[in-house]
């Protein structure tokens, strides 16, 4: 993320007793603040924005970005904040899913084949106004709706934000099985 001339800092949203955290200040020259995130995805990206300095006005661009997902192209970031900047709503990154998808019934038996047309599965980072993300978050929130990304949340609002195609390998890191897959993808990236 740092590495994109377009993002000028971070804000790491981390548990209050996060034993791993370095304490880093800066990276690459540009500044890394830390704030205590909340018990869900929503709560911390709220304590996110608002740990952001006042010199980022509610006009500004935020990208918010799943630390889960440590396999982002810096090709994927710069086509999301191209495409993003210039609607405005804003945009994520989403892969079209090209899966059968199946629907379940209770005993986990197939009970019919649902069409993916149209369907994408959503990725991060996801990028929005700082003051229209805040707004959306706190409106899900006294709504008592968990929202589970920014999109949901900019959706409830009746918006519609770009999906802007990443790359398959962009995925979440949620398993042992993740975990060695993303090393994999890291270490061929990283290969002359």
């Amino acid at each position: 993320m740092l590495s994109h001339d377009d993002v000028d800092g971070v804000v790491v949203a981390l548990a209050a007793d996060d034993p791993w955290w370095p304490g880093w200040r800066e990276l690459g020259g540009k500044p890394v603040l830390a704030c205590v995130g909340g018990g869900e995805r929503a709560d911390s990206v709220l304590a996110g924005l608002q740990a952001l300095p006042a010199t980022v006005d509610d006009d500004q661009w935020v990208l918010v970005h799943d630390a889960a997902r440590p396999c982002l192209r810096a090709v994927d970031l710069a086509r999301l904040l191209a495409v993003g900047q210039a609607d405005p709503v804003g945009a994520l990154l989403a892969a079209p899913v090209r899966d059968t998808l199946k629907r379940a019934d209770a005993t986990g038996h197939s009970q019919a084949t649902e069409p993916r047309d149209w369907l994408w599965r959503a990725l991060t980072p996801q990028l929005f106004r700082r003051g229209g993300l805040t707004r959306a978050l706190l409106a899900a929130l006294h709504a008592g709706v968990k929202v589970t990304d920014e999109a949901m949340a900019m959706e409830r609002l009746g918006l519609k934000p770009v999906l802007v195609e990443g790359s398959e390998d962009n995925l979440k890191v949620t398993t042992p099985a993740d975990l060695a897959l993303a090393e994999f993808i890291l270490s061929q990236n990283r290969a002359p």
